[in-house]
């Protein structure tokens, strides 16, 4: 079963697996379970559980059909409406009670790493990431920054690494943009927009079909470990915090879009 063609939603045994924490159930199968509160595409499944290699997620979603915690249907071809839904309220992610050492251990190693060096990766999420087969100069970074010296100043060094730059100085001016140019390679994504909180458009993103897998790396002036923990719970694959350097910036990118080696 091709996962990506695929609506998935939880049974009411599903949702009676992750109400009680039974322990019968794997936690890898708990933890899909969890994320499919309603009703919800493969890709999008992906793209909020990028620590799963692609053909193992697909799995396992096989298996919580055949046990009968899952059940699908066809998706409809929606996948090229660039238009996505903001939450109505912050969204408020429940992990395992198992996961919280992770979480936490993860949590304070990207507070050090935004401390030491000002950026931090997810290496879980890239390591499944497929490398990408484009020179710099073809690679396009979308920066969503409201404030114009910080968006003046994002703009110049991704021009300067060799990439071509696409701005956005709003949530409304990113869905403009990805519904008139389509999609970049990356996303830049400042938390604090004048219209939008950027961990809601990271939580909208990773439930649209097209948008799931697309990198984004959070823009912030702020380190709180509940700002990078809902970061990393939503999907962030990366963080750099505000001033960085050119260098920085052009490494974190480097690194999330995992280039394939020149032959």
């Amino acid at each position: 079963m091709a996962s990506g063609a695929q609506l998935y939603r939880r049974t009411d045994a599903g949702r009676a697996a992750v109400e009680s924490g039974d322990v019968a159930v794997p936690s890898d199968y708990r933890r899909i379970l969890a994320l499919v509160e309603t009703e919800m595409h493969g890709d999008a499944i992906r793209g909020s559980l990028r620590q799963y290699p692609d053909a193992l997620l697909a799995e396992w979603l096989e298996e919580l059909e055949e046990l009968g915690l899952l059940e699908s249907r066809p998706a409809a071809d929606i996948t090229q409406n660039l238009q996505f839904a903001l939450p109505g309220a912050a969204l408020r992610l429940q992990p395992l009670a198992e996961d919280a050492p992770r979480i936490e251990r993860e949590t304070r190693a990207a507070g050090a790493a935004l401390s030491r060096t000002g950026a931090y990766l997810a290496g879980d999420r890239l390591k499944n990431r497929a490398p990408l087969a484009k020179a710099p100069a073809d690679t396009v970074v979308l920066v969503v920054e409201d404030d114009p010296d910080q968006l003046a100043l994002a703009d110049l060094r991704v021009s300067m690494a060799g990439y071509q730059v696409r701005v956005a100085g709003s949530g409304e001016a990113l869905k403009v943009s990805l519904r008139t140019q389509g999609l970049p390679d990356v996303l830049l994504l400042d938390v604090m927009l004048p219209d939008a909180d950027g961990f809601n458009i990271l939580a909208g993103m990773r439930r649209h079909p097209k948008l799931a897998l697309l990198p984004v790396i959070m823009l912030t002036a702020k380190d709180d470990p509940a700002d990078i923990r809902r970061g990393l719970a939503l999907g962030a694959d990366g963080y750099v915090t505000n001033p960085y350097s050119k260098n920085i910036l052009a490494d974190t990118i480097r690194r999330v879009l995992n280039p394939a080696p020149a032959k």
